[in-house]
């Protein structure tokens, strides 16, 4: 086949969605399909350059500046005037079989969708992340830009939709319904071998904390629908028990307020932000973790699933049902407590860290979950079956 794959975030961007579309798309490759990514211009990364047998094209972009409205994240468009022209340029040489996009709000998304339409082209589209956010002001406004800009261009390109999560299967029904051809359970996938390639040592050095402190690691970009402020909440608790205990946060702070909170509650000398760290450094700071805690959003997302690879226990806060079909337990897989309940939290992380041990018998647990369902090949393979079935039994033409 010959596959495009869409995503205004791509490497050398950081960032869960960028991580899996790159790998899908070099494993796309590596099993003999024609490849074409398409993304927004990052930094000093170049217009056009190949990677691992996948040819990667930036279209220029700007940058929305960074707000609560924009999610605290960069975003990079790349809307302007000659978009359309240069795009069907592109896709035309091309001739894909299938795009597969990433993104539901992305302009790329958007585009190659109107491109897709227009050829009668069948789409894919992951939705990594909810519009949504705790401020009542944005969450209304969330909901708005979803009914007006992104739901009417679901219906008009009419893709099929992944979903990842047990979250994401509500969020797509409750704001999407009748906007899509069909929705298909594909577990976000991650890399087991690279994942378990660290050093505790080194992770140690990284994070600044001794030989023998407990790690609390809390891994991904901090916004407001993960600022960490149940994990820094839950701190006073923990250090009760376990007063040399770290709070390790790896990821762009761009929502600082868990920081602010720290520091009135007493714990900041707790509580190490080590910002955004190259991917190789992820490894090693998963083996030297005693846990791994963010999700103080809704949903397990690829940090997740990445500690779970490793062996690094997790404890969080959502539905113990997040992944469809796979079932998973408190105190066995993961440490759970319902979203919300800091003095569950608490007690979960104090839990883990007493005895070491059973956490450690947990961590073994989460690995073998994401060897048999998670693992990247697997997804990779999953996602193939679906864009074949598309290629294979594609929708009836659309009226223009």
């Amino acid at each position: 086949m010959r596959i495009v794959v869409v995503n205004n975030f791509y490497p050398p961007r950081v960032g869960g969605s960028a991580h899996l579309s790159d790998a899908l798309a070099r494993g796309y490759a590596a099993r003999g399909h024609e490849v074409l990514v398409v993304t927004a211009a990052y930094q000093d990364a170049p217009a056009e350059e190949w990677r691992d047998g996948v040819r990667v094209v930036r279209f220029p972009a700007f940058v929305l500046p960074e707000s609560r409205l924009a999610v605290s994240f960069d975003i990079s468009f790349a809307t302007r005037p000659s978009l359309r022209r240069r795009l069907a340029a592109l896709l035309d040489e091309f001739r894909p079989d299938v795009i597969h996009q990433h993104g539901q709000f992305m302009d790329l998304t958007w585009a190659t969708g109107a491109y897709a339409r227009r050829r009668d082209i069948p789409v894919l589209l992951s939705i990594h992340t909810r519009l949504e956010n705790p401020a009542a002001t944005y969450r209304h406004a969330f909901r708005f830009l979803d009914a007006t800009l992104v739901a009417p261009r679901l219906r008009r390109s009419r893709p099929s939709l992944v979903v990842m999560d047990s979250y994401m299967d509500d969020y797509i029904k409750e704001r999407y319904r009748g906007r899509y051809r069909d929705l298909v359970a594909i577990p976000v996938g991650v890399d087991p071998v690279w994942v378990r390639s660290g050093d505790a040592a080194r992770g140690r050095e990284l994070a600044g904390v001794g030989p023998d402190a407990p790690i609390i690691l809390s891994v991904g970009h901090v916004i407001p629908v993960r600022d960490r402020l149940g994990l820094v909440e839950a701190l006073p608790a923990v250090l009760a028990r376990h007063p040399d205990a770290r709070l390790v946060v790896v990821g762009r702070v761009y929502y600082d307020l868990f920081q602010k909170r720290a520091e009135e509650l007493g714990v900041a000398h707790a509580v190490h932000s080590l910002g955004a760290v190259p991917k190789a450094d992820i490894p090693h700071l998963l083996a030297a973790a005693t846990v791994e805690s963010h999700e103080q959003g809704l949903g397990l997302g690829t940090a997740t699933l990445e500690s779970m690879a490793a062996g690094t226990p997790v404890v969080a806060w959502g539905r113990i049902d997040n992944f469809p079909g796979i079932p998973m337990i408190d105190g066995d897989d993961i440490f759970m407590c319902d979203v919300g309940d800091v003095d569950g939290l608490a007690e979960r992380l104090n839990l883990a860290l007493d005895d070491p041990e059973a956490t450690r018998l947990v961590g073994e647990s989460a690995r073998a979950i994401v060897d048999q369902h998670f693992a990247l090949d697997r997804v990779t393979e999953r996602h193939l079956e679906v864009l074949g079935d598309l290629v294979a039994h594609p929708a009836p033409q659309r009226t223009r």
